[in-house]
């Protein structure tokens, strides 16, 4: 790698990139192994930033016969120099032969459905516009040039879902060969729809235009979608039965998206930081595609070598978490719990289903892990295949330094939104100094300021649970505390139910139990004083301060508060 080339974090375009001798990882193989592949339709899924849609450029600029004569933009990249055994360019004669249709939906992020369509129907008449030079031709008629120019922002639902097919037809006949289509983040308004609550909507739509784009389309050669997830067939890719999937548990294309080890390391010792590599690698490394482990996020990557080696959660930060931070703040006591492990630097098993059901997303844990391993938010340590039905467990775990920064601050950030961050600060103030009385009144703020974020928002027809309030609360104690006190959970069951222990790092420090408890007119809990006096003897009856003083602590120094919810009202004694 030459010093002098420019590490340019955003561009995207493979041409720009290469003309303008910016810093660039060979990953042309990619090329060779889809064209070998022979599949019609491929899907790839891989974590955001991962290059895809670099990669899909770099597709377009080798086929689409746009780039015909530009072999400059190849020279000396494997894909070019690939010889067979008789010496002979495998690949050159390709450069350039194609109608080629490139599109992409990252920027159709939308909060209802009639935006979310125009938002496509803007992306598809883009698409065409990039053709109007051809359809004055001789070899269209009439009809055909009508057709095209019915295609623009304004177009109705039937001709955007037919839109793709229809240009097909019209560069077939132009150019004599059957066209290349390439599909970039296909479900980013899949994503957009189902925090909108407008998924039925979009999948009606979408089904539509793949079946006629991807299925249906007599002048389709091949073709390639990217994406982040694998949204389950049974939604929008439910006629699509010519669709060959790669997600991140496969091990083809292992190497085309993000960087190696190898490729890393070479990088940074180019880049004079070489004397980083092993900080880089607890930081950034821990992306596992197909048996290929040791892959890193090239977002990262290049971010670090521009900023001349400063540490940060470039990738984490690049764009929107809205998702993922919604699955976690307003899942189950299981999920939030799971996340008290991970956040601790411990792992937990899990059946992973890479067919994403969006449906599930707040019923079950399980879809909740998929969709993070998915995104790269986890990754898999090990698997094992148990029982006749030869289900793969999983055992999964946060992938790196950088991406368990980002849980942190999402945590943290659930406590930090308006007057919500100075009665959470308030509240631990008062409880390091002991002041029940402004506890209470902290508390019982943070509650009403935050219960109903915790609740299961995305169907409002579910029954609330305050158990999320409650697990999301012990959340942000072991992220606000760390570094001063460790925070355990010995998470019973039941509902809201659980002792919470804070143990001060500094042993001459206190030490906290909490217990909460719901009022429950079952236990003849007539009163929130009713409910923390049967809070307060659980602790004494189940003897909770016995681990702490087995531990060195006397038992002035163990701070014993029960937490009573009715709703959003606390009461603490």
């Amino acid at each position: 790698m030459d010093r002098s080339m420019t590490v340019n974090i955003g561009e995207q375009r493979f041409d720009r990139l290469r003309e303008e001798n910016n810093f660039y990882i060979d990953k042309t193989n990619f090329i060779k192994e889809w064209w070998e592949g022979g599949s019609t339709v491929t899907l790839i899924t891989r974590p955001r930033r991962f290059g895809k849609t670099l990669n899909m450029s770099m597709t377009e600029c080798f086929f689409s016969n746009q780039y015909a004569g530009r072999s400059d933009l190849f020279e000396g990249l494997t894909i070019w120099e690939d010889r067979d055994s008789c010496g002979n360019y495998r690949y050159r004669h390709l450069q350039g032969t194609y109608p080629v249709i490139f599109l992409s939906f990252a920027g159709v992020k939308a909060g209802n459905v009639s935006d979310m369509k125009a938002a496509v129907k803007i992306v598809i008449a883009n698409v065409y516009s990039r053709y109007k030079d051809i359809i004055g031709s001789d070899c269209f008629d009439k009809n055909e040039r009508e057709s095209f120019a019915a295609v623009n922002e304004k177009m109705d639902d039937v001709k955007a879902q037919t839109a793709i097919n229809t240009l097909c037809i019209l560069l077939e006949k132009k150019y004599g060969k059957k066209v290349i289509i390439l599909l970039d983040e296909y479900d980013t308004p899949m994503q957009e729809a189902w925090l909108g609550n407008y998924w039925d909507e979009a999948v009606s739509f979408f089904r539509v235009f793949f079946d006629n784009t991807f299925k249906t389309n007599p002048y389709l050669y091949r073709g390639i979608i990217t994406g982040i997830t694998r949204i389950s067939k049974e939604s929008i890719f439910s006629d699509l039965n010519n669709l060959d999937v790669i997600t991140t548990t496969s091990d083809e294309y292992a190497e085309s998206f993000g960087f190696t080890q190898d490729e890393v390391f070479c990088a940074l010792d180019d880049m004079g930081l070489g004397s980083e590599k092993e900080d880089v690698k607890r930081w950034y490394d821990g992306f596992t595609f197909g048996r290929r482990t040791d892959i890193y996020n090239p977002w990262s990557i290049t971010s670090f070598i521009r900023k001349g080696g400063k540490y940060a959660a470039y990738w984490a930060n690049t764009s929107s978490n809205s998702l993922v931070n919604t699955l976690i703040q307003k899942g189950n006591a299981s999920v939030k719990q799971t996340m008290e492990t991970l956040i601790k630097g411990g792992s937990f098993t899990a059946v992973i289903d890479e067919q994403i059901v969006f449906s599930q997303l707040d019923r079950h844990a399980d879809a909740v892990w998929s969709l993070l391993l998915a995104t790269g938010y986890l990754k898999v340590l090990h698997t094992e295949v148990v029982g006749d039905d030869k289900e793969c467990i999983y055992t999964l775990t946060i992938t790196n330094k950088e991406v368990a920064i980002m849980f942190k601050n999402m945590v943290d950030g659930w406590f930090r939104q308006g007057d919500t961050e100075i009665y959470y600060n308030e509240f631990i103030h008062a409880l390091l100094d002991d002041n029940v009385r402004k506890m209470n009144t902290f508390m019982n703020k943070v509650a009403l300021e935050t219960f109903s974020f915790f609740d299961s928002g995305n169907r409002p027809s579910e029954e609330t649970h305050p158990e999320r309030f409650y697990h999301g609360f012990v959340l942000g104690l072991v992220v606000n505390l760390a570094g001063r006190y460790k925070v355990r959970s010995n998470r019973e069951s039941g509902y809201g139910r659980y002792d919470v222990m804070i143990e001060p790092l500094d042993k001459s420090g206190n030490a906290y139990i909490f217990e909460f408890k719901v009022m429950d007119e079952d236990d003849d809990e007539e009163t929130l004083e009713d409910t923390l006096v049967n809070a307060l003897a659980q602790i004494e009856e189940k003897q909770y301060e016995a681990e702490l003083i087995a531990e060195g602590y006397a038992p002035e120094r163990i701070r014993k508060y029960g937490f009573a919810f009715q709703g959003k009202k606390c009461l603490i004694g």
